[in-house]
């Protein structure tokens, strides 16, 4: 019976994924729905992941067409992985406009039909909707240019 492996695989990753974060989520404390805890959110969330995912794989036992996982793009891997922990360890440092840019900046690179001017452009877009968000709709505290950088 052909088989879809990249839906398999896929979807193995999103059941692996939410299993986590439900799991973890335990830690925490649920609450009921009226009254949530920290947890119920996250809990669901990874419930709800893992659900996608046994569909995907579902739809990928049934489907018809075989195909062929591919190639890894190890390039694009590479760089958002290091996208995660470039903001990570900067966004103290350098505050959340330099850290967002740099972090879209990277992610944006990942694809191979990334041209500079685009890049940049959705580095731009993410760090002012970044800004737009979590600094003046939700009233986070966070410093936009952190104090590693003078002026």
């Amino acid at each position: 019976m052909p088989r879809s492996h990249k839906d398999i695989l896929a979807g193995l990753v999103f059941v692996g994924f939410g299993m986590a974060f439900a799991v973890l989520a335990l830690g925490y404390g649920i609450g009921t729905t009226v009254r949530m805890g920290p947890g119920y959110f996250p809990f669901f969330l990874g419930g709800a992941l893992a659900l996608i995912g046994a569909l995907i794989v579902a739809r990928g036992v049934l489907a018809g067409e075989e195909g062929a996982i591919g190639d890894i793009p190890w390039r694009a891997v590479g760089l958002i992985l290091g996208a995660i922990v470039v903001f990570g360890l900067t966004v103290r440092g350098l505050g959340l406009i330099p850290s967002t840019f740099a972090t879209a900046l990277m992610s944006a690179f990942a694809s191979r039909r990334a041209g500079v001017l685009s890049a940049v452009a959705v580095a731009i877009g993410l760090t002012v909707l970044c800004v737009l968000i979590f600094v003046i709709a939700l009233s986070l505290r966070l410093p936009l240019v952190g104090n590693w950088i003078r002026f």
